[in-house]
């Protein structure tokens, strides 16, 4: 019972899935542990290893066309369609230098080996040469008469050619010395998209659309050989002797060099230029396009080699591939598949956690794959292929004997059982006539599950574990239909002891139903808009609904009343979760929002906000301390129960706090103010500081500690104690206190330290009305004192002369009668009085000489009227009345 009490009341965001990649140019470090990503305006630069974002580099508004990582690997070169060519330091995210390169987007560019040449190719037709430290062009060739789609120099620093393809068919040779066109190689029929020069700086290679790689002598500068691959080719590299790829080996098609290439048919293969054999043929490709119908959408983009026997593919649907060699059958080498990382996910549709531990996440978007993303190096370990349209539902359970499954169902009006340790289909239920938009997994027996669909109807469908045979799934049949709505199913839910299922609607209603036949039990009836979520409680008889009402409702399974409402969402709530044993809530909406209820109380707990989109998925871990969302932003969470956390951490600020408080109350009892006042600042206790002060201006020396006091504080805390005075001297109670400690700062801090402080000027802005007040305050008390002296003097004319004896002041020694003066008590009194006035002057002065001093240093160009006339018309008028 204790534990069912301990409620969580916060979660963190510890990890998140996010966009890094829409689409466009990608480049590789030199040590290959960090991929630059072009996303949308904005470059992504992505740990390889870890699969996580470690920097942000904020473009310019418009897409990023060209990536090019510096020799160093420290430095990142861009290029967009703002025609800006720009300098990145990784490091820090910041521009160190930009400029304007063609008058066309850049379509590639490249550095040469040194670092210290850069090469961009253009839509304007050019091909131009840049000095990167300098930032100034040293060439500028033109002559192609298309787009120059791929630009490459020569390895070798000594030879100084560069070679550029384009679109018109043609490559191009440069030399750098003459700085002209010293051959043109035009045996291509279609545009040349990729370059690659060989290791030893002999042979060119040049890919094409028109599925044929031709092999240049760039000694002769001709047509060596020509190699037909039979694809549209998008890349092609030079494969290395003996680096370890498959058929980089000696003993493998003899000499001649060794190149791979990767097109449209999404696989890598290895050719040899002598003979044009192929080497090596991938019997397998992960990579997949976004639509099997639209054929320009698939296919490998972009291929590159890197250090330690890796290669790195892009996809048409923004995946990254990274594969490394492994011994394969016979001992030859093979292409293993080790890490892919999505780029871009479009909308997350649903998830699921996966696994005992839920380490693993199945996620479902606006694909016809399911996807499986391990949460700790965030890649993706599976694709689960086989629907033919987009997935909409997810669902995962673990048999009896620790199999896991998942299900899922999409808009091919089908349904899919899956065993996600082989990643194969077990079964395939058809039988619905339109979207299959939700489905459910027994929760006790585990042995059928359930769908809904936008036909209206429900169907169950048994299975058995091992139920398919090798390479053929085996189709499902359901056991019970029943048509449950009158509108389309959004949700369905199974009781724990999987003796009920019930279904949420677009016809505002749900409804419970008894398993296996799938008759109506009751039905619950309230909502004001469609149903979109449903969820059995865990441990009380009562079940929980989401509505476009934006509202989550609470009902009785024994009679279909409504016991609880919860308000607080803007839009409509998508789907809810029970955790804490079933006595909090957990709601994601469409106003992006993630709510944590109590249900005890009625109330909202927390509220998490880190989706700019509506959030159409939730899943809970199985021990309700994790849990993950997404949304129409592309973006999965990942949320860590925090409570405890930030409960020790409360508690340790409360130790240190009462520890500062005592150590606080000692400095003051052994006067050591200095100390006082820097932990009153620590601890944020502005009233006690102000206890500190008043007990300082009790001491006779305070002038001398009040220096000392000041001298040791530094800008910062100079900004908090004018934050203090102002606040103090809103209020008539403390102000003479904070005019007192204002008169002690502007005597001993120069006026150049004080413009220094940040956000002065506000803070003087806002010390300057009060003051004004509270000086008009102090001269009207003064002038009503003047109706005082008249009256008492006065009275004085009409007294006894013994009784005047009384108004003078009798001295306690032997008077001198010559030179003594006797003054009445009201003429002292009256000069203190004028004291006081006079420094009130001079403070009021000074503060108006400092806001003067501060509007004369600052850029703002805001004018603070000048109080000086005011208060030299005051102190006139007091002198005047004095005299």
């Amino acid at each position: 019972m204790a534990s069912a009490l301990a409620y969580k009341k916060n979660f963190k965001a510890s990890a998140a899935l996010e966009l890094f990649y829409t689409g466009g140019p990608v480049a590789l470090s030199p040590d290959a542990t960090s991929v630059a990503c072009a996303c949308s305006d904005d470059i992504k630069i992505v740990d390889v290893e870890t699969g996580k974002v470690t920097a942000t580099l904020k473009g310019d508004s418009e897409l990023v066309t060209a990536l090019c990582f510096g020799s160093d690997g420290k430095s990142l070169l861009s290029a967009s369609r703002s025609l800006q060519v720009r300098l990145w330091d990784i490091s820090s995210g910041t521009c160190l230098r930009s400029w304007k390169a063609h008058d066309a987007p850049v379509a590639n560019m490249v550095l040469d080996s040194s670092g210290g040449l850069l090469a961009t190719a253009s839509a304007d037709k050019s091909v131009l040469v840049w000095d990167v430290d300098g930032g100034f062009c040293t060439h500028a060739f033109r002559g192609h008469k298309g787009i120059v789609t791929s630009v490459v120099f020569h390895p070798d620093t000594k030879r100084l050619l560069l070679f550029s393809a384009s679109d018109d068919g043609t490559v191009r040779v440069w030399d750098l010395l003459k700085k002209s066109c010293i051959h043109i190689l035009d045996k291509h029929f279609s545009a040349v998209t990729s370059l690659a020069v060989s290791t030893d700086g002999w042979t060119l290679l040049s890919a094409g659309r028109d599925k044929v790689v031709n092999v240049w002598d760039l000694k002769s500068f001709v047509l060596r050989t020509t190699v037909p691959v039979y694809e549209t080719l998008e890349a092609v590299c030079i494969v290395p002797d003996g680096c370890g790829l498959p058929g980089s080996s000696a003993k493998v098609g003899g000499s001649g060099v060794r190149f791979l290439t990767v097109g449209d048919l999404s696989v890598v293969r290895v050719w040899n230029s002598e003979g044009a054999s192929l080497l090596y043929t991938q019997k397998s490709s992960v990579a997949s396009s976004s639509s099997k119908n639209d054929d320009s959408k698939g296919g490998i983009l972009y291929a590159t080699v890197a250090p330690g026997d890796r290669i790195m593919c892009v996809t048409s649907d923004q995946c990254l591939l990274f594969y490394e060699s492994v011994p394969g059958e016979g001992g030859d080498p093979d292409f293993k598949l080790s890490k892919r990382l999505i780029g871009y996910n479009e909308e997350i549709i649903d998830l699921k956690y996966v696994g005992v531990d839920s380490t693993r996440l199945a996620v479902a978007t606006n694909l016809e794959q399911v996807r499986i993303y391990d949460m700790e190096s965030m890649a993706c370990l599976q694709e689960l292929v086989g629907h033919t349209d987009i997935v909409l539902c997810l669902d995962t359970c673990f048999t009896s004997s620790g199999q896991p499954l998942l299900v899922s169902s999409g808009k091919d009006n089908s349904a899919r059982l899956w065993d996600l340790e082989t990643g194969t289909c077990m079964g395939i239920a058809t039988g619905h006539m339109a979207a299959v938009g939700a489905v459910v997994f027994s929760k006790k027996r585990k042995n059928f599950f359930v769908s809904g669909s936008s036909d209206r109807t429900i169907k169950l469908w048994p299975f058995e574990a091992n139920i398919n045979e090798p390479g053929e799934p085996s189709k499902l049949t359901s056991k019970a239909v029943v048509a449950a709505h009158d509108k389309d199913i959004n949700a369905l839910a199974v009781a724990p002891n999987d003796s009920l299922v019930c279904s949420a609607s677009q016809d505002r209603t749900a409804k419970v139903w008894k398993l296996p036949e799938l008759t109506l039990v009751i039905t619950l009836a309230g909502h004001k808009r469609g149903v979109w979520c449903v969820e059995f409680s865990p441990v009380d008889q009562c079940i929980m609904t989401g509505s476009g009402d934006k509202t989550i409702r609470i009902w009785s399974l024994s009679d279909g009343s409504c016991l609880k409402t919860f308000e607080g969402h803007t839009a409509s709530v998508l789907k809810v979760g029970f955790i804490t044993r079933g006595t909090q809530i957990i709601s994601a909406g469409a106003d992006g929002l993630v709510k944590l209820w109590t249900i005890k109380n009625n109330e909202c707990t927390n509220t998490f906000d880190n989706h700019e989109d509506k959030i159409w998925a939730l899943a809970v871990s199985g021990d309700g301390d994790n849990i993950a969302t997404g949304g129409a932003d592309s973006l999965v969470n990942l949320w860590v129960d925090c409570t405890v956390e930030d409960e020790e951490e409360s508690y340790r600020q409360e130790e240190e706090e009462a520890l500062k408080d005592q150590d606080l109350a000692n400095a003051l009892k052994e006067t050591n103010y200095v100390k006082a006042v820097q932990l009153a600042f620590e601890l944020k206790r502005p009233y006690r500081l102000l206890n500190v002060f008043e007990e300082v201006y009790r001491n006779e020396d305070s002038t001398t500690q009040m220096q000392t006091i000041l001298q040791a504080l530094g800008k910062e805390h100079l900004r908090l104690l004018l934050e203090y005075i102002r606040d103090w001297n809103s209020k008539s109670k403390f102000c003479h206190i904070a005019q007192r400690v204002m008169y002690s700062m502007f005597h001993v801090i120069s006026p150049i330290d004080l413009i220094k402080v940040p956000g002065i000027r506000e803070l003087l802005e806002g010390i300057l009305p009060y003051s004004q007040r509270h000086f008009s305050r102090i001269d009207r008390l003064t002038r009503s004192t003047f109706l005082l002296d008249f009256v008492l003097s006065s009275m004085s004319s009409l007294l006894p002369s013994e009784d005047k004896r009384l108004l003078t002041i009798e001295p306690e020694v032997e008077p001198d009668i010559e030179h003594a003066t006797f003054e009445p008590p009201l003429d002292s009194a009256n000069r203190k009085r004028d004291a006081m006035l006079e420094e009130v002057d001079a403070q009021l002065e000074l503060i108006a000489a400092m806001k003067e001093h501060v509007d004369s240093r600052m850029s703002d160009a805001e004018v603070v009227p000048d109080v000086t006339p005011e208060v030299e018309v005051s102190r006139k008028k007091r002198r005047k009345q004095k005299h």
